[in-house]
């Protein structure tokens, strides 16, 4: 008889069958392994390959374990995170034992577990194959990769080959079947950025298709958007080494962020090193995840977790303009929140948050400046038991209503930023947030904060330009929370949400306006 308990940890839910698992019709079992990985204590230095083999072997012995352990619990695919077999901050020349070589070709059929002797360097290769063969799993892992290229080339490096950061995706059988080649670099100076994107998925018999990008790449059109929009994807695997940023870029809420937006599932596995702000994994749907993030204690963390085969259409969260409308005041052109005792709602050209209104006879909220981001948001304290804001910067304006349920000494502001991005990376960014401040001054407003007692309903909503707004909701220790409803009205985007489970830290709209990058 199948004994079936429910397993509770502080940072995520899910339920394992001890000997065995039950799985529901529609749905599949996923596994991601954060992994603290054992690292070079000189990654510059030059060693031989077997130096290279045997620290990376010390790190894949651990993945052995993990993917024992999700096979035991019923998984039927597990991913791993970026950089966790070799590490990284590695040169150029450093990073070389470390790489195997791939065959970055559809057409050759290879098996590394059961024909080893078709190519050279490919030991971690084999051992990755292997356990996925031995345990009839999917497994998904990240390795750095090496391939030879011709002068006549016209990328071609000038030392005669290709050093890539390399997704590989093994079948329940061992057979390679996908690789992916990182687009997006971030500093990664040992890597060379592909000559074209790679739009790279493998088909699985428990939830059809799955797509794979890296890390960075979750910020930018080509190739995460352009590879869900293009073949309609349900379910993304994703290895990242991900330095988490509050309030708007930790790991756990923009995964979420990403999982609801393109209304997908999403399979993020993290490196685990506090010490570098790196952690941060989950299993996600649109409506729920299993998270893990954690940085006080040390070690990996394995998540399985059962979520169901998503079948809808991804236009229903990006494109339709209608979503939840039955929620809005009609006579609004843009909003109102049927959560707040006293309905309100931003008409057309209605200016609110100058320092006085335009009878001059009401004293209004100042507004100020304050970096969040590194980016220069304009803000309006948040001040008061319940009330209606508004900020703007270029073309975007933001609105918020809102009503604390208990009232706090924190300090809150509404943040809008209108721009280019140019720190660690250069994309085009409108954001709407509504954020705790560090401390009761303004200039803390914008910094990384990481608890909140204040319960705030809230509806928030902006006229943002871009089809692509990312709703991020993120409480007290760094958790996660659902809105309430969401969507598109009038040309503008919101985000509601009655009774936040904790003390809310974020709630925004991150909107990415691709084109102006």
């Amino acid at each position: 008889m199948v004994d079936l308990c429910w397993k509770l940890s502080v940072c995520f839910f899910c339920y394992q069958v001890v000997s065995g698992r039950v799985k529901r019709e529609g749905h599949y079992v996923a596994a991601v392994y954060e992994h603290e990985s054992i690292l070079s204590p000189n990654p510059t230095a030059l060693v031989d390959r077997q130096s290279a083999l045997e620290l990376m072997g010390r790190n894949l012995d651990i993945y052995e374990q993990q993917v024992v352990a999700a096979a035991r619990q019923g998984a039927q695919i597990i991913v791993f995170p970026e950089d966790g077999i070799h590490g990284f901050n590695f040169t150029r020349s450093s990073i070389y034992p470390y790489l195997d070589f791939v065959l970055h070709s559809q057409s050759v059929k290879w098996n590394p577990c059961r024909e080893p002797y078709l190519f050279n360097d490919t030991e971690v290769l084999q051992r990755l194959s292997c356990m996925a063969l031995k345990n009839k799993i999917f497994l998904v892992a990240n390795l750095g990769t090496k391939q030879p290229c011709e002068h006549t080339d016209p990328h071609c490096p000038s030392d005669g080959r290709y050093q890539f950061n390399t997704n590989v995706a093994f079948d329940d059988d061992g057979m390679l079947v996908a690789t992916y080649r990182k687009h997006n670099l971030y500093f990664e100076y040992a890597f060379d950025t592909p000559p074209e994107p790679d739009y790279k998925l493998f088909d699985t018999p428990f939830a059809g298709k799955f797509g794979m990008f890296t890390c960075f790449d979750i910020l930018f059109f080509e190739p995460a958007v352009n590879l869900i929009r293009q073949y309609n994807l349900k379910q993304v695997v994703y290895p990242t080494a991900w330095m988490n940023q509050l309030p708007l870029l930790s790991a756990v809420e923009f995964q979420q962020a990403f999982a609801t937006a393109f209304n997908i599932n999403i399979l993020a596995a993290n490196i685990h090193h506090p010490t570098l702000g790196m952690t941060g994994s989950g299993i996600y749907t649109p409506v729920k995840s299993f998270i893990y993030h954690n940085m006080e204690s040390y070690g990996g963390k394995l998540i399985v977790a059962e979520i169901p085969v998503i079948t809808t259409d991804y236009k229903t969260n990006l494109e339709s303009n209608e979503r939840f409308g039955e929620n809005l005041h009609p006579s609004c052109k843009t909003f109102t929140s049927p959560s707040m005792d006293d309905q309100v709602c931003f008409k057309e050209g209605q200016e609110t948050s100058g320092r006085v209104s335009e009878k001059g006879s009401v004293q209004l909220p100042p507004l100020f400046y304050a970096e969040m981001m590194y980016d220069n948001f304009t803000f309006v304290p948040v001040w008061g038991e319940k009330g209606e804001l508004q900020v703007c910067a270029n073309t975007l304006c933001c609105y918020l209503s809102f009503r604390r349920v208990v009232l706090t000494d924190e300090l809150y502001a509404l943040g809008v930023f209108d721009g280019l991005h140019t720190v660690h990376g250069t994309y085009y960014v409108q954001a709407c947030a509504l954020v705790k401040c560090g401390g009761l001054s303004f200039s803390t407003c914008g910094q990384e904060v990481t608890d909140a007692t204040a319960l705030i309903d809230f509806q928030l909503w902006g006229n943002m330009s871009t089809p692509y707004i990312f709703p991020l909701l993120l409480t007290s220790g760094v958790t996660l929370d659902f809105a309430d409803h969401m969507g598109w009205k009038n040309d503008h985007y919101f985000i509601s949400k009655n009774r936040t489970s904790s003390g809310l830290l974020t709630a925004a709209l991150y909107g990415r306006w691709y084109e102006k990058d």
